[in-house]
């Protein structure tokens, strides 16, 4: 598997918020992470957050999801802990640039056409200070350091693309390798997550790891390396 803290940081890529607590109670939310994985909210008029001038303590649960035909699945839950604080005016922009790719909500040019007013949304982002994972088999807690100082796979993008390719065009010619390798008659069969270290395919309910002899370095090494799977199976 990819180190923890790359994992994570790929999964908080991809993921929305999906619940803002603050001092411990519920509050409207929503939003993406900026490029270093720190959640940027978008507060509305009349929401608890919205007329903060300095910070406060709130955990952000953020929801990364695998749409699998026409279901969607949670690949990620994450929990970021920290303290909320108004991105700074010269930061903005490029935070809700960040943003926008994964939540596109109008909340986000409002706030930057409409500065100041009391009437628009504003723009939040977290001081991390730890955040809480579970995802597959996998949980724990990884300290802000380690979290913010890790990047995404470099690779990410480009597997989404040949994941996607591979459940929408492949997927019975990977299904039957696959169970032919666990020694399976039957299954449900899905390739789940995809990465420079290997492949975790989704059989029903359970999940198989596939680990490349060497990392790849490019999209083409990852269809290489599918192909591979798929013969070796």
């Amino acid at each position: 598997m990819p180190p923890i803290a790359e994992r994570i940081r790929t999964l908080a890529a991809t993921a929305t918020v999906a619940r803002l607590s603050v001092d411990g109670a519920p509050s409207p939310a929503s939003g993406g992470v900026d490029e270093r994985g720190r959640p940027v909210l978008i507060v509305r008029p009349g929401e608890p957050l919205h007329d903060l001038r300095g910070d406060a303590v709130v955990a952000v649960n953020l929801t990364a999801m695998r749409r699998l035909g026409a279901v969607e699945h949670p690949l990620g839950l994450l929990e970021v802990q920290g303290w909320a604080m108004p991105v700074p005016e010269l930061e903005a922009r490029e935070a809700a640039v960040a943003v926008a790719g994964r939540c596109p909500d109008e909340g986000l040019f409002e706030a930057l056409e409409r500065p100041g007013d009391p009437d628009a949304p504003r723009l939040l982002r977290m001081d991390v200070g730890q955040v809480v994972y579970l995802t597959g088999q996998d949980s724990g807690l990884l300290d802000a350091d380690d979290y913010l100082d890790a990047s995404p796979d470099p690779l990410a993008e480009e597997a989404e693309r040949v994941l996607a390719h591979m459940n929408d065009s492949h997927r019975a010619q990977l299904a039957g390798a696959v169970r032919a390798h666990l020694g399976l008659p039957g299954g449900d069969v899905w390739l789940w997550e995809l990465d420079r270290y290997g492949a975790t395919v989704r059989v029903d309910e359970s999940l198989v790891r596939f680990p490349w002899q060497v990392p790849a370095h490019s999209g083409v090494c990852l269809e290489t390396a599918l192909r591979a799977l798929i013969c070796a199976c």
